[in-house]
């Protein structure tokens, strides 16, 4: 092998090739170096512990009988603390600082979207009931922007509150679901599915403290349900890219994740060991907690505590996309708050409270059940598919003659990716390099490959076009993202076009839906934004697991014009 085939490649050369190889050229340059440093993830926990958790504990010494800050162990795990680290969660990332916020999310001017989308009139949004006068419109107007800034007056009203009572809470509940029905975005951006269920628990359940076994449900079934997503072919993959991109994990393993670097970067033994540990663990937490508090076995209750702990913690020092890390710190905190200072109470408490406990039995149980089974009709935070590898996304291309300046004419809260980028870097390898390098990540997960049967039949020539992944797109367009591909698709497409009025050829979007819990297939479209749909199929994800991230052979010629593939 000659050095010009050993990475670092030369970012010429890169930028230089065929797309086919240049995607395998960007993919193992990839893999020789996360371009994540532990200096520069430091900034990011100084965030999270000193604003997150810092703000947070300022919150606490509102409560009444607060004992100071440095009696810790007195404050931090009562009752109303851990409300509001549950109301402090929802209303951080309401503001727009978590999940999809910083450079990590491709967001470098400005670094967050949130209460400056959200408060914004005239911004991009997706309404439950899309065309109903006042409330169903694509774009925010003062009604929507009142709703939300009252949702979060109502929860930092609760956060200075020396008690957290169901009447506080309820205004808050009822805003989050109004605010759910003018956008769909802002019910998934509070996370509906557990920080919303976990107050309606709190709220409804209050009484004799009944509250703590219900919120013990939310806690079990994220659990259950994160690793029941993980019953799929993607998470090898997952954890292959998480821990290669992980700043802490030591560099000189990091060649060991990958079949055979740098020419065959599957997930090797040691990355798909990896994944089944973490399978079984996260399926164990939940047990190990139950068990240990309905037979009073105070070390099963450790054993849980410790593996949820370490979990946790794993996947916050790797880095995961969409840097979900405020997410996993409440897990840790809520884990600990609710089944260690709290071993006498059972989730079978629930059954005295029926009603509730049906209601939310539906959304902790039938929901996400019948999103893992038909992924298209349910976000995957709903679904509990958190990260799993195994994610609709969108794929935006851009002819190369100026169609995506005509994003322009939208109202919203920071610059289309690519010209932040463009700013940003010093010349114009570097930029071209850097858009290249975007592309990486959606290719070396398993879940990319249909992407080799889509493409050929999206574009004539790849060459003409400019790669944006929906992630981004959504960051930009709807002022949040964090991995749902059904907001960054054809639905915010359908918002955007008669304001940006594409032409035909302008703008293909190829969209790939999630493969359904034990199904066999991904399925994809292809749009163009002013003709609709032009193209489906079906993609075997068997049928890839032996196959390079880059386009190979057919595909390869078809992308570069040279051969024409049908859907």
């Amino acid at each position: 092998m000659s050095s010009q085939d050993v990475p670092p490649h030369d970012l010429q050369r890169i930028i230089d090739a065929p797309f086919p190889e240049r995607v395998k050229l960007a993919c193992q340059n990839w893999a020789y170096a996360s371009p994540n440093r532990p200096a520069e993830m430091a900034l990011y926990w100084i965030k999270y512990f000193f604003v997150l958790i810092g703000l947070w504990a300022f919150w606490c010494s509102f409560n009444a009988d607060y004992p100071g800050f440095s009696q810790v162990s007195q404050w931090a795990f009562t009752h109303d603390a851990f409300k509001k680290a549950v109301v402090w969660s929802m209303c951080w990332e309401l503001f727009g600082f978590g999940c999809g916020w910083g450079p990590m999310n491709a967001r470098y001017d400005k670094w967050f979207g949130g209460i400056r989308h959200f408060a914004r009139v005239g911004t991009i949004k997706m309404p439950l009931f899309r065309g109903v006068p006042g409330i169903g419109g694509d774009t925010r107007n003062l009604l929507d922007v009142v709703f939300y800034l009252l949702s979060q007056l109502f929860l930092l009203r609760v956060l200075i509150s020396p008690e957290v009572t169901p009447g506080l809470l309820f205004p808050c509940f009822l805003l989050v679901a109004l605010n759910g029905v003018l956008d769909k975005t802002l019910f998934l951006v509070a996370r509906y599915e557990h920080y919303w269920v976990a107050m309606g628990a709190m709220i409804f359940a209050a009484a004799n403290d009944l509250w703590i076994s219900g919120v013990m449900l939310v806690w079990s079934f994220i659990w259950i349900f994160a690793a029941v997503s993980k019953w799929n072919r993607h998470f090898p993959s997952v954890i292959m890219v998480m821990m290669n991109n992980g700043p802490f994990f030591p560099k000189a393993l990091k060649h060991s994740l990958f079949e055979r670097y740098p020419d065959d970067l599957r997930p090797s033994q040691f990355a798909r060991r990896v994944a089944a540990f973490g399978h079984v663990s996260e399926f164990a937490i939940p047990f190990l907690l139950l068990l240990g508090a309905q037979t009073g076995h105070t070390g099963l209750l450790l054993a849980g505590c410790i593996l949820f702990t370490g979990f946790h913690s794993f996947i916050g020092l790797n880095n995961p996309a969409g840097m979900p890390v405020e997410w996993n710190i409440l897990m840790i905190y809520g884990g600990w708050a609710l089944f260690w200072f709290h071993p006498e109470t059972s989730v079978l408490e629930m059954t005295q409270a029926p009603v509730l406990l049906g209601a939310m039995l539906f959304s902790l149980l039938v929901v996400p059940l019948y999103g893992n089974f038909v992924p298209a009709r349910v976000s995957f935070l709903p679904s509990m598919r958190y990260y799993a590898g195994n994610w609709a996304y969108n794929v935006w291309l851009f002819r190369k003659n100026g169609a995506a300046k005509k994003l322009d004419r939208l109202v919203k809260s920071g610059k289309l990716v690519l010209d932040q980028l463009e700013e940003l870097v010093p010349d114009e390898t570097t930029f071209k390099f850097a858009k290249t390098m975007m592309m990486s990540s959606r290719f070396l997960h398993l879940e990319g490959r249909p992407l080799l049967e889509a493409l050929p039949v999206a574009v004539d020539d790849i060459e003409e076009y400019d790669w944006v992944d929906g992630e981004v797109m959504g960051g930009t367009i709807l002022g949040w993202n964090f991995g749902d591909g059904h907001l960054n698709g054809p639905q915010m497409l359908r918002a955007i076009q008669p304001i940006c009025g594409f032409e035909d050829g302008e703008l293909r979007i190829i969209s790939v839906e999630s493969q359904p819990l034990f199904g066999p297939t991904m399925h994809w479209r292809v749009y163009d934004a002013a003709s609709g749909m032009v193209a489906e199929g079906q993609t075997t994800i068997a049928d890839y697991e032996g196959h390079q991230p880059w386009p190979e052979g057919e595909v390869a010629e078809a992308l570069l014009g040279g051969g024409t593939r049908s859907a």
